[in-house]
């Protein structure tokens, strides 16, 4: 009987590895995990150049122009011929933050700080894109202020 009750786990166990690999196919696509499938192509980025209103505080402002092909490497900084303070009048590109020439303990630095050089390690540009789960998010002055009035007692 102990033979029999094993050998039923042990089909009990294939079926459900089956089942697992079937429900997995909703995530991953048909292509099986052990093969890479072709990347998608990248949506279009976003390109109206409005400023987005910031989710919460201290969150670093999106990208909302294309960057494709922008050059950000040790010799060059394609960014800051926009961004910086002296090109922001004639581009009318937001200058970045003075944070931006503090080193980590609040010193000014005569120019662009070495940890804040790479803009895409904090700001992201955006992509026309429908979002795959949904998101439940509430902006923080959409919840509004609780009445703070006492309440009377009955």
């Amino acid at each position: 009987m102990t033979r029999f009750a094993a050998l039923l786990a042990s089909f009990a166990l294939v079926l459900a590895a089956g089942s697992a690999a079937q429900d997995s196919s909703r995530l991953t696509g048909p292509t099986p995990f052990t093969q890479a499938p072709p990347a998608a192509p990248l949506p279009p980025p976003v390109k109206d150049d409005l400023r987005r209103q910031r989710n919460y505080p201290e969150q670093p402002p999106v990208i909302p122009h294309a960057i494709e092909g922008y050059e950000i490497s040790i010799n060059a900084n394609k960014c800051m011929s926009c961004h910086a303070r002296k090109f922001t009048e004639q581009s009318q590109a937001p200058m970045i933050s003075v944070t931006h020439y503090q080193d980590r303990v609040g010193n000014t630095l005569g120019g662009l700080a070495p940890r804040r050089y790479a803009c895409t390690t904090c700001h992201v540009s955006q992509a026309q894109v429908t979002p795959l789960v949904g998101n439940g998010f509430v902006d923080m002055d959409d919840l509004g202020e609780t009445d703070r009035r006492p309440r009377r007692q009955p």
